[in-house]
């Protein structure tokens, strides 16, 4: 059997491929009323179609933990009971089809309060426009010139927060979901404290290493806690700010050598697996892409802990996945780009590999 049709085992949960599909914003929600932040049919048929194409994991775009936790108003979330309602239909029609459902849940930080992104790019909403909020940080750093400058986060902020996130693993447990998934990348609430670059705080959740990382191991162990110890926890990470790689560029952000140090903290605090992408803290980064570009982080950190990881970042090919598995790259592949493109990837990928994987039986003619 190939590597990328290998189930794939974490605590009691057996994942049926190594075949996943990444987080991605839809920007498709209510951004008010009774249905604010909840799925929508357009989510149900954007997740079920990969579900019915093979996917292995499906982990649904960022849901945040609060209103003022939505990157856009147009966001998923998770902080009250219409949400988990709507999110049961599609968890069910995973499970149906043999996927098993994932569910991210995140904050955005000083990065919230923004307009879809096929409009204005984008574009940050102020404050006092319809739909705007003030959004919060670890400081009071834009995350750029046109972005609206966030509130620094109170301890007892901090800890609301903290709680928000545990509130929201519950309700998304009631959902349906069988894999929880911390996002602490792309610049959100969770990675503007891990980085130098956006966190500027002196008290005990900056300055040091250890400082900086407080937040993000107190959020983990409140979700682990009211986590069901035989379901996994995933925590995706922006392996690196690209800063120190470029040395014409004198800031300080989080590098690749802070995230093998993070990641052992991680697997000590119960995350059973790190979805390692890169990026996010600043708009301006250097970043050096092409295929499979963002593979060599998620290497370090699998060759260098004993922490499981998932490689994403332009992969496209059947024989490339196949081939980051087969080499200890990493554990399983996420699909981001190439899911949208292919719905169906996983079936395809099988039959070059001359792999397997549940088909609906109303495709066993196709």
């Amino acid at each position: 059997m190939t590597s990328l049709f290998t189930p794939y085992d974490l605590r009691s949960l057996t994942i049926p491929n190594r075949i996943w599909m990444a987080a991605m914003c839809q920007y498709s929600a209510s951004p008010d009323g009774e249905s604010v932040g909840a799925p929508t049919d357009w989510h149900f048929t954007h997740l079920a179609a990969r579900a019915a194409g093979g996917t292995g994991l499906i982990i649904t775009e960022a849901a945040a933990v609060s209103p003022e936790g939505r990157i856009s108003p147009y966001d998923l979330g998770i902080w009250n009971e219409a949400q988990v309602a709507a999110f049961q239909r599609i968890t069910a029609f995973l499970k149906s089809q043999g996927t098993v459902p994932g569910i991210q849940l995140a904050h955005a930080g000083r990065k919230a309060s923004t307009e879809r992104t096929w409009i204005d790019r984008g574009r940050p909403i102020a404050p006092d426009e319809p739909h705007g909020w003030t959004p919060v940080g670890p400081s009071p750093v834009a995350f750029d010139k046109t972005s609206t400058v966030p509130e620094e986060l109170t301890t007892a902020g901090i800890r609301e927060i903290t709680q928000q996130f545990a509130a929201a693993a519950v309700r998304a447990l009631a959902a349906g979901f069988e894999v929880a998934e911390i996002h602490g990348a792309h610049g959100y609430l969770i990675h503007q404290f891990l980085s130098p670059e956006s966190n500027r705080r002196t008290d005990e959740y900056g300055g040091s290493f250890e400082g900086r990382i407080r937040f993000a191991l107190e959020i983990v162990d409140a979700v682990r806690a009211v986590w069901p110890e035989q379901l996994p926890v995933f925590f995706r990470i922006s392996a690196t700010d690209w800063l120190s790689e470029n040395p014409e560029d004198s800031r300080e952000g989080w590098t690749a050598d802070d995230t093998v140090r993070f990641a052992k903290e991680l697997q000590a605090h119960g995350v059973d697996l790190m979805d390692v992408s890169t990026g996010g803290i600043v708009p301006d980064a250097k970043i050096t892409t092409g295929p499979g570009y963002q593979v060599p982080f998620a290497e370090r950190v699998r060759n260098e802990t004993d922490l499981p990881v998932a490689a994403v970042g332009m992969i496209s090919e059947p024989v490339q996945a196949e081939e980051i598995l087969t080499s200890g790259k990493a554990d399983a592949v996420l699909l981001a780009r190439e899911l949208l493109r292919n719905p169906s990837w996983a079936r395809h990928a099988a039959d070059r590999l001359g792999g397997t994987v549940t088909t609906p039986i109303q495709y066993h003619r196709a």
